[in-house]
C-alpha cells in the first residue's frame, strides 16, 4: 500500500493506513501458549489471544474525535458500516496483533496472584506523527485465559458508557487519564449479579475501545517478582523496556550539577539518582501517582478500587468500574459496595493508598535487586512530598488565596462536612465572593445561598465567621474581583461526570437512544466553561439518584 500523503495526513487517516509498531510483543518474552484455558502464565509477560466474544448485529453507540485525532485517523471513519464488527473484535483491524498482558495485583490489601486482562484484548500499539505512541484495547471482548474474576470476559453497556464517559471527562479536567476511541454494542444479552446478592439479569453486552500510552500496572512487575529467582529477571527486562519506550529521558542521565533530580539523605546514606536508573525510575514513578491523586483529591474524584493492578506505571487514571464523583462533601464517601465494610478506597482515604501502592511497586523492584532499600525509603518521602505540594497549590488556587492557608482550608473542609455541601458546586459559587470588607455581616453569605441549603442560624453563624476571614484573606492579595474569578473558574468545574448523569445516559442507550450519551461527552469536554443551556447537567441530584445502583456500585460489569 502507498504510504499517505502529507495532504491526507492532514485530512487523517484511514485504519487501514495507521502506522502500527508493536513494541510490547517484539521486545518482551511472551507465553508459547496460544490456547485459551485458564491457567498460571509463567516466564511471559502476554499471551497471544484473539477476541472471541459472540456478536449480533452489534451498533456504534459514540466516538471520540479527539481520541482519533490523538492517532491521526478521520473521525469521518466513524461512518463505516464496518466500524461496529472492528471494534467488537469479530474483524481484525489490518496491521493489528492482539494480545492480553499478564500482571498481578494486591486486591483490598491482599495478594490476590495472577489476574491479567481478564476481559481486554490489546490490539496493537500505533505511532502518530508526532512520535507518540498508542496503544489500542478492547474492554470486553471476550474469554481469554489470564481471569481476574469475570470468568466470561464480557462486559455490559451500563459500565462501558461509564467508562467512555469518564474517560473523556477527566481529561477535559485536565487529569492524566486512559481515553476511549469509541463504544458499541454486541447485539448479545450478558449476565450481571449486579448487587451480588443471588438475583443476576440479563443485560446488552458492550465494548469499549480505550487508548493509552500503556497499560502497564504496578502489578505487572509485582507478579514476577511475587514469584520467586527464576522470575525476576523479568521484572529487569519489563523494567528496561518500560524505561526506554516511556521514560526514554533516565537513559541520558548523567552525573552533572544542573540534573533536575535531587539527591535525598535518607537514613544517613546519599540517594544518587543518577547513578541508578531504576531508582530515577521508581521515584517518577511514585511522583506521577501522587500527582494523579493530588488532582482527583481537587475535583472530587473517588476511583473506588485502587488495587494495585488497577494504577498505571504512567500515573493515568486507569480501570473505571465503580468510581464517583464527590455530591455532598463526606470524606469517608466510597462508590464502591464491595468497600463499604472497611472503606479502605474511600475519598479521604486515596493518598495513603497511593503510597501504600507505591511501597508494594518499590518491594518488587528491590526483590529483583534493581533499587535499594535506601531509594525505596526515598521513592515513598518524595510520593508524600510530591503529593503535599500538588494538593497545597491546587487548593489554594480552588480558593483563589494568593498563598496556602492551612487553618482557613481546614475549617472550610470541616464546615463543608458538617452541612454536607455539595463540593462541586460550592467551589464554583465561592468566585462569587467580592473581596470587600465592608459588606455587611447580613449580606455576606448572599454569594453561597445557592450551596448553603437549610442551615440553621448556628450554622450560618459558622459559615459567616468563615467567610469574614477568608475576604480579609482575598483583600490583602490585591488581586481584582473579576481576574480572581476566572483563575478559580478555570480550576472549579461547572460540570462534573455525577453518577445520576451518567445513569440517565445509561437508561436511554438501554433503550436503543445514543443521544444523551453525545450530549454527555460534549458537556463533559469543556468542564470549566458556562456552557449556556446546558446549566441542567449541573444540578444536584435528584431523589431517585440516592437509590443502590446510581450512587453506589458495585465491581459487577
Amino acid at each position: 500500500m502507498e504510504s499517505p500523503s502529507a495532504e491526507d495526513r492532514a485530512a487523517g487517516l484511514k485504519f487501514e493506513e495507521l502506522n502500527w509498531d508493536h513494541s510490547f510483543v517484539r521486545e518482551l518474552p511472551g507465553d508459547p501458549r496460544t490456547d485459551i484455558i485458564s491457567r498460571e502464565v509463567r516466564r511471559a509477560c502476554y499471551s497471544k489471544v484473539s477476541p472471541s466474544v459472540e456478536v449480533d448485529k452489534p451498533e456504534l453507540v459514540a466516538w471520540s474525535d479527539s481520541v482519533a485525532k490523538l492517532l491521526d485517523l478521520d473521525p469521518k471513519e466513524f461512518e463505516r458500516p464496518d466500524i461496529p464488527l472492528l471494534f467488537s473484535g469479530a474483524l481484525p483491524l489490518v496491521g493489528g496483533l492482539t494480545y492480553a498482558q499478564c500482571y498481578g495485583g494486591h486486591q483490598f490489601g491482599t495478594w490476590a496472584g495472577q489476574l491479567g486482562d481478564g476481559r481486554a484484548i490489546t490490539l496493537g500499539e500505533i505511532m502518530n506523527s508526532r512520535g507518540e505512541r498508542w496503544e489500542l484495547q478492547l474492554k470486553g471482548a471476550g474469554k481469554k485465559l489470564l481471569i481476574a474474576g469475570f470468568a466470561d470476559g464480557l462486559a455490559v453497556l451500563r459500565s462501558s458508557i461509564r467508562e467512555f464517559l469518564c474517560s473523556e471527562a477527566m481529561n477535559g479536567l485536565g487529569i492524566p487519564t486512559t481515553r476511549a476511541l469509541c463504544i458499541v454494542t454486541t447485539g448479545k444479552n450478558v449476565s450481571r449479579d449486579m448487587f451480588y446478592d443471588g438475583n443476576p439479569k440479563d443485560e446488552p453486552g458492550a465494548i469499549v475501545c480505550r487508548v493509552a500510552q500503556s497499560f502497564l500496572r504496578l502489578g505487572s512487575y509485582q507478579i514476577h517478582a511475587s514469584r520467586g529467582k527464576e522470575d525476576l529477571e523479568i521484572v529487569r527486562i519489563l523494567a528496561d523496556y518500560t524505561i526506554r519506550y516511556h521514560f526514554p529521558h533516565l537513559e541520558k542521565m548523567e552525573k552533572s550539577e544542573s540534573l533536575s533530580f535531587e539527591v535525598g539523605q535518607e537514613g544517613g546514606s546519599v540517594v544518587d539518582l543518577t547513578s541508578n536508573k531504576y531508582a530515577a525510575w521508581s521515584v517518577e514513578v511514585a511522583e506521577r501517582t501522587a500527582s494523579l491523586v493530588a488532582g482527583w483529591q481537587g475535583v472530587g474524584f473517588t476511583h473506588g478500587v485502587l488495587n494495585t493492578d488497577n494504577m498505571s506505571i504512567l500515573g493515568l487514571t486507569i480501570d473505571y468500574g465503580p468510581f464517583g464523583f464527590l455530591d455532598a462533601f463526606d470524606p469517608s464517601y466510597t462508590p464502591n459496595t464491595t468497600d463499604l465494610p472497611g472503606r479502605r478506597y474511600c475519598f479521604a482515604n486515596q493518598p495513603d493508598i497511593g503510597l501504600w501502592n507505591i511501597a508494594q511497586f518499590t518491594t518488587a523492584l528491590m526483590a529483583a535487586n534493581l533499587i535499594s532499600k535506601d531509594e525505596a525509603n526515598y521513592t515513598m518521602e518524595r510520593y508524600g512530598n510530591k503529593f503535599m505540594d500538588e494538593y497545597q497549590s491546587i487548593m489554594t488556587r480552588k480558593l483563589g488565596l494568593p498563598k496556602y492557608n492551612k487553618q482557613l482550608i481546614s475549617k472550610l473542609l470541616n464546615n463543608m462536612a458538617v452541612d454536607k455541601v455539595d463540593y462541586t458546586n460550592f467551589f464554583r459559587a465561592l468566585s462569587n465572593i467580592k473581596a470587600d470588607t465592608t459588606i455587611p455581616e447580613s449580606e455576606l453569605l448572599v454569594p453561597l445561598k445557592s450551596v448553603l441549603l437549610d442551615i440553621g442560624k448556628e450554622r450560618k453563624e459558622a459559615w459567616t465567621s468563615w467567610v469574614q476571614t477568608y475576604i480579609q484573606e482575598l483583600a490583602s492579595s490585591g488581586v481584582p474581583d473579576d481576574e480572581r474569578k476566572a483563575v478559580m473558574n478555570s480550576v472549579n468545574p461547572k460540570y462534573i461526570l455525577r453518577n445520576y448523569l451518567c445513569q440517565s445516559a445509561i437508561d436511554t442507550a438501554e433503550q436503543g437512544d445514543y443521544a444523551e450519551v453525545w450530549r454527555l461527552l460534549k458537556v463533559m469536554q469543556n468542564p470549566y466553561e458556562e456552557q449556556p443551556g446546558m446549566e441542567k447537567y449541573a444540578r444536584l441530584p435528584p431523589a431517585w439518584a440516592y437509590r443502590p445502583g446510581v450512587c453506589m456500585l458495585s465491581c459487577s460489569s
